[in-house]
């Protein structure tokens, strides 16, 4: 019995198969999804090896690395062989990997098209679980300034300070903006409110001489663009 406990251990693996001699000796673009988890949490349970563990959690979400990076403590934790500790770890990778792809765009990214905006901005808000208002300042290229958070909401609003968005427009020397905001609950229909404070930037950096080009409601896969739609 302890002879079939121990073969589950990926001490007994083939060095070539182990997730980090394997890493070592064919980089990590050799590895698969669950062999990077399995070195994450480092160990399975007794009947299952790290590996095998990682493909379990895995195989709840279909596969889909953005769902793992959804999962709670509590979630992760429900699987025998996940504690705190490697819960923790879990999703502190899921997070860097999430702000890895969220970071300042290079200087000079041109924003072009509505899809332009949705690339930025999706890594940013589109996984959230509340909502977030974004601001996009831009120069006379249409070159990215600045990406600002001017507020977070809770599950169904956030609030919008139009003098703190011309202010930062005015300090910043910005020709142009773009609006951002998501929904969490992935409907992409503009709300009364939505057109509303769309409005009222519009006029309110019109008497400036500042453009607004778009106003996006972003989704986990998709978006909702107005200047594509007709509404500004």
């Amino acid at each position: 019995m302890k002879e079939n406990q121990s073969s589950f251990s990926i001490k007994n693996w083939s060095i070539n198969d182990r997730p980090r001699e394997k890493l070592l000796s064919k980089g990590k673009e050799f590895l698969s999804d669950a062999e990077l988890i399995a070195i994450l949490i480092g160990s399975g349970s007794r009947n299952e090896s790290a590996v095998e563990l990682s493909k379990r959690i895995l195989a709840s979400v279909d596969n889909q690395l953005n769902e793992l990076g959804k999962m709670n403590i509590t979630q992760l934790s429900k699987f025998k062989g996940i504690g705190e500790a490697k819960a923790i770890g879990i999703i502190a990778a899921m997070e860097l990997g999430r702000r890895r792809r969220g970071e300042e765009t290079p200087d000079k990214f041109k924003i072009r098209s509505s899809k332009d905006v949705f690339e930025l901005m999706q890594p940013r808000i589109g996984e959230l679980p509340h909502e977030e208002f974004w601001i996009i300042y831009l120069n006379n290229s249409n070159a990215v300034l600045q990406t600002l958070q001017l507020s977070k909401g809770g599950i169904t609003g956030t609030l919008v300070d139009v003098r703190l968005v011309l202010k930062q427009a005015l300090e910043l020397n910005a020709t142009a903006m773009i609006l951002a905001h998501n929904h969490p609950s992935g409907t992409l229909k503009a709300s009364e409110a939505d057109k509303d404070i769309t409005q009222k930037i519009k006029n309110a950096a019109g008497s400036m001489d500042i453009k607004l080009l778009d106003h996006l409601i972003v989704t986990e896969k998709t978006y909702f663009s107005f200047a594509d739609e007709g509404l500004l």
